[in-house]
């Protein structure tokens, strides 16, 4: 049995973001990274929370998300490192979020994903988000954006 630890960080230093960037340079789907200014920018202009996920105190996955309205959760970036998926880890990061949400008085989480991500869609669908959206690429089926949302 692994020891799962999942640090919540509300404060972003530069400690803090560079926890983000090495969780987030070991999830290989994120071909096309946004920047650390990008990052930074989404960061530090709202309330936000990071979420790092450890494994006997490695780096796992993280889930990272910031406020958009008044009441409106943003879950903007995640993800498990591929050797330590299958374990429940992206599943016990988005429970963590959904219940720091709730205590923050937020009352919705939107998300968006692509179809090329069934196990993040599946993931989803089970965990009672409802699909309001898709913004279609006609070149390819699979990135097709799904916008989903969750009353918490």
């Amino acid at each position: 049995m692994y020891t799962i630890e999942i640090e919540a960080v509300t404060e972003f230093t530069a400690e803090a973001l560079a926890l983000l960037s090495s969780a987030y340079d070991a999830i290989p789907e994120f071909d096309q990274p946004y920047s650390s200014q990008e990052i930074s920018n989404r960061l530090l202009a709202t309330p936000s929370l990071l979420l790092i996920a450890k494994i006997e105190g490695e780096v796992a996955g993280f889930k990272l998300g910031y406020q958009t309205a008044e009441n409106v959760f943003y879950s903007w970036l995640g993800g498990v490192a591929p050797d330590y998926r299958g374990l429940g880890l992206a599943k016990s990061l988005l429970e963590y979020q959904e219940r720091w949400a709730r205590e923050q008085g937020y009352s919705r989480i939107e998300v968006k994903t692509r179809n090329c991500f069934p196990a993040m869609l599946k993931m989803l669908i089970n965990n009672q988000y409802q699909i309001t959206a898709m913004t279609a690429d006609n070149q390819h089926l699979s990135q097709n954006k799904l916008h989903l949302q969750k009353q918490v």
